[in-house]
């Protein structure tokens, strides 16, 4: 018997990357999400950053009339700021996933670190819930983080899958066979405390069928590759092959390239 499908959220951050190399309007990320759900995405993610180096204020508003017009989830990514929470809280998207953010990075580089600002994360979290919004952790898979996750009230952890992918890049297979394990136990603790489980970061064709097995995984987060590979293949034909890959995966069919 197969599981149950996996949704698939797609990160549109990087349409705003390259119109701000640039300046202007376009590509406008509100036309590649819309494009994106055409496709077939199950959700739309977007992070804004303090920086603002990619979503915009007024894209995040524009994000949000165009999901709730097409009835499909937005998750709006976000560091632990009063800053954020105030707009996370006049927005009011469907979820909204915190984040570790540092201005110094390229991107997310790992887990929040729940256990050690349990204090600070639960009274946001609470105000987030109250005023609607589904609230996930972004965090590394492992026993700590997970069951301070499940004390905070949150309803989902979405595990940092960026080591599996690099372990796997740099052609280290036993060390990626140790994290996959990890991420496969983090799942079945974080499921058995209650919590819904999402995998997301450095996902690409050659790396997603082993975390769309894990039995208890429910939602797939991917966005830079699935954006650069739409330079070559278009957005339409880049999500399609995913939503593929993903599907085989979970009803244990071999993905052919």
């Amino acid at each position: 018997m197969s599981e149950p499908k996996l949704r698939l959220g797609v990160n549109i951050d990087h349409f705003s990357t390259v119109r701000n190399a640039r300046g202007g309007t376009h590509p406008d990320p509100v036309a590649g999400a819309w494009a994106a759900i055409q496709a077939g995405a199950d959700g739309i993610t977007a992070h804004l950053r303090e920086d603002r180096r990619h979503i915009r204020d007024d894209d995040l508003k524009r994000l949000q009339m165009l999901c709730e017009s097409e009835n499909i989830p937005l998750n709006m990514e976000m560091a632990a700021t009063e800053e954020m929470l105030k707009i996370a809280l006049d927005l009011k998207p469907h979820a909204v996933c915190l984040v570790p953010e540092r201005r110094e990075e390229r991107t997310t580089e790992g887990g929040l670190d729940v256990a050690g600002q349990h204090n600070r994360l639960v009274p946001l979290i609470a105000k987030l819930a109250e005023n609607g919004s589904r609230l996930s952790l972004f965090i590394e898979a492992n026993r700590t983080q997970i069951e301070a996750a499940a004390r905070t009230k949150a309803e989902v952890v979405e595990f940092h899958t960026g080591a599996y992918a690099h372990a796997l890049d740099d052609c280290e297979t036993e060390k990626a066979q140790t994290i996959l394990k990890a991420l496969e136990h983090g799942g079945a603790l974080a499921e058995s405390l209650g919590l819904e489980v999402h995998y997301g970061h450095g996902l690409t064709y050659d790396n997603v069928s082993a975390i769309a097995k894990i039995p208890q995984a429910r939602e797939l987060n991917i966005g830079h590759f699935i954006i650069g590979e739409a330079l070559f293949l278009g957005l339409e034909p880049a999500i399609k092959e995913m939503r593929r890959r993903m599907d085989a995966a979970r009803d244990g069919v071999e993905a052919v390239s």
